[in-house]
This record gives C-alpha cells, sequence and structure tokens, in this order.
C-alpha cells in the first residue's frame, strides 16, 4: 500500500478517535452545541481522509506524485485547524470566525487539489488477463 494511503488511514483513524470523544462529551453532558464540530470532524476527518486513503492505494502511480503528498498537507492542516476552531466558535468565542473561515478555504483548496489528482491525464496501467486454467 503506498505510503500516502497509510497517512491518510492513519490520520482518518485519529479524527475518528476525536469525533467519538466528542460526541461521548455531548452526549454525557447533554449540551449538543458542538454538533456541527462533531459532525465536520467525522465526515471530513474520518469518512472523507478514508476515501483519499482507497483511491491512493487503488491508483498508487498517482499516489507516487509530489503533488499527492502536498494535497495531503494542505487537506490534513485544514481540518487539524478547522475542528478545534469551529468547536471554539460553537461554544460562543465569535473570535473563531475568521479562523473556521480560513480554514475552510484551506480544507476547499485540498479538495480542489484532490479533484486535481482524479482528473489528471494519467495512463491506466493494464492489467494482464487472468491466466485460464482450462
Amino acid at each position: 500500500m503506498p505510503r500516502i494511503s497509510q497517512l491518510y488511514f492513519k490520520t482518518a483513524i485519529l479524527f475518528l478517535l476525536i469525533g467519538i470523544i466528542m460526541g461521548l462529551k455531548m452526549a454525557i453532558s447533554g449540551d449538543h452545541s458542538v454538533i456541527g464540530a462533531h459532525a465536520h470532524c467525522n465526515l471530513l476527518g474520518w469518512v472523507t481522509m478514508a476515501i483519499f486513503g482507497g483511491y491512493h492505494a487503488l491508483n498508487p502511480h498517482k499516489a507516487e506524485k509530489r503533488i499527492a503528498m502536498i494535497q495531503y498537507y494542505v487537506y490534513t492542516a485544514g481540518i487539524a485547524l478547522m475542528v478545534p476552531s469551529l468547536y471554539l466558535m460553537l461554544q460562543g468565542n465569535a473570535a473563531m470566525e475568521p479562523i473556521v473561515a480560513i480554514a475552510s478555504l484551506v480544507t476547499l483548496a485540498g479538495v480542489l487539489l484532490f479533484a486535481f489528482i482524479i482528473f489528471s491525464g494519467e495512463k491506466v496501467a493494464v492489467t494482464p488477463p487472468a491466466p485460464s486454467y482450462r
């Protein structure tokens, strides 16, 4: 499996753990005001990163490109900044709103880079046909 796939899966698990902890905190306290941060952590952190990792595992030639690692760092930085700043903003800290906005734009840049990776014209590896055992 390509290194970037492993990075994505490991990072996704960290976001899943953070998302579960946030969910448990909300359930125990009865305060669900940070549900948006919880959802972003789980969907953009856990699910989307796992999908990115799966894509690169299925496309190892693209996973080896420098743009793939740049995209990983840009997207991860965006989510790593967005989740805690959104959490604090939803708890009433209005000063976090510009940081959430910046983090959202960084995350968007990461998604646009991933779209570029997907749509980049690469030669598809030809898989040899399965041997016939007749």
